[in-house]
């Protein structure tokens, strides 16, 4: 029998900012009440990077505010002091070297080489045991749009519409896939190697199934020892559970084990957007509740299926992340099985990541890095998101509120 499994609790303040000092939770609790402010957002994501771009000097106010809540540090070595700071509390991390939006072949190799340096990184440390990477970051855009757009042309099984549609390629093209494929592949010995798990993030719908299909056979090459590659499946897309379910049943017929990242989405206003535009039904759920019905549907076809999927829960949702767990007690699993992990952004939700860490759960802070200048499009994002999720703003303030509280008490 499991040994029994504490009770979990997000609402347990103590727990969750152990780690920020006072000073800490006087600046996130300012980020948090700007971002709460829906129109400064939208001013401060036009302006700051225009103001980035043409050297006004922003960068100090940026460092002490933002970047400093969201981001590791501009480097590997302040990065492990973050998570030298986090294993102190049982929270392992995953790294993300985080420079977008940079094209051509010199950048995209150059990625490659800063994605191989963060897993060497991470085989040093005892609680990296994930790195992330987008794909977007070693391949041309237009590339991806391409070879989507003609796999989404032919008929049959996904992974050969998908080599049906590399033939179609000019020649030139086919070449510079190829160049892609072999980046990602070494970067994914590495991570073999060194036994460090590669997460391949969900990207656009439009460039999707090519990063799909590339990841889905990565897995059948490094995930028969030990799950080494990881696919992530937005569930706010409405094909995704069905996916999700025959990927698995792909695993089992290839004989690998399936790595499962699930979250709920990235980009449904820009998705809704183009299939407006583009006159074509919308790829995102009719609504949050089927989204959230998809998302627990999915976490529970991986519980049950353990013992062929390593399952990763990426979620700021309270009532999901409890939902694993406590699937895991009535399937009669210990609360660390080997086989699933929780993980939040770094800055967000510590009520979840802390608490999770506590109860003994296996639990990580996606911790992104690089350049200030350069994660400036990251940095734009999590404002952005924090400003459109009005209630995930609402519960980080409550509980930075709360705890502001229980420490002014203990203080008298």
């Amino acid at each position: 029998m499991p040994t029994p499994t504490p009770e979990i609790r997000f609402d347990e303040t103590e727990i969750a900012f152990a780690h920020r000092s006072d000073s800490d939770l006087r600046n996130s609790l300012l980020l948090f009440r700007m971002m709460s402010w829906s129109l400064l957002v939208q001013l401060g994501t036009r302006i700051t990077p225009w103001a980035v771009k043409n050297r006004f000097p922003i960068l100090p106010l940026l460092r002490s505010t933002i970047f400093r809540q969201f981001v590791g540090g501009e480097n590997l070595t302040e990065t492990r002091q973050v998570s030298d700071a986090l294993q102190t509390f049982g929270v392992q991390v995953i790294l993300d070297y985080g420079v977008e939006g940079k094209e051509g072949e010199d950048n995209f190799e150059a990625a490659k080489n800063e994605f191989i340096r963060v897993l060497e990184h991470a085989a040093t440390c005892t609680n990296i045991p994930f790195i992330s990477i987008k794909i977007t970051g070693l391949a041309r855009f237009a590339l991806l749009e391409k070879l989507h757009a003609l796999q989404q042309l032919q008929s049959g099984a996904f992974l050969s519409c998908y080599q049906n549609a590399q033939q179609r390629l000019a020649p030139d093209e086919r070449e510079e896939w190829n160049r892609v494929i072999a980046r990602v592949e070494e970067i994914v010995a590495v991570g073999a190697r060194k036994g460090i798990g590669v997460l391949i993030d969900a990207e656009e719908t439009w460039i999707q199934d090519p990063i799909d299909a590339l990841t889905l056979q990565l897995m059948d090459r490094y995930n028969r020892e030990r799950v080494t590659v990881f696919n992530t499946y937005q569930m706010y897309r409405h094909d995704r559970l069905n996916f999700l379910i025959d990927n698995f049943k792909a695993s089992v017929q290839g004989g690998y084990r399936l790595g499962a990242k699930l979250v709920r989405g990235a980009y449904m206003e820009k998705e809704r957007s183009r299939a407006r535009k583009m006159g074509y039904p919308s790829p995102i759920q009719a609504d949050k509740r089927a989204t959230d019905r998809d998302y627990d549907a999915g976490l529970a076809f991986c519980v049950e299926h353990l013992d062929q999927i390593f399952l990763l829960v990426a979620t700021h949702n309270e009532q999901s992340s409890l939902y694993a767990a406590n699937l895991l007690v009535e399937l009669n699993h210990p609360i660390h099985h080997p086989h699933i992990h929780w993980s939040q952004l770094y800055g967000m939700s510590d009520n979840i990541t802390f608490n999770l860490a506590k109860a003994g759960c296996s639990v990580s802070k996606y911790l992104p890095f690089g350049p200030i200048t350069d994660v400036i499009p990251y940095l734009m994002r999590r404002a952005q998101e924090n400003t459109s999720v009005k209630g995930q703003t609402g519960r980080e303030l409550s509980l930075l509120l709360e705890e502001k509280a229980r420490r002014t008490r203990l203080a008298r």
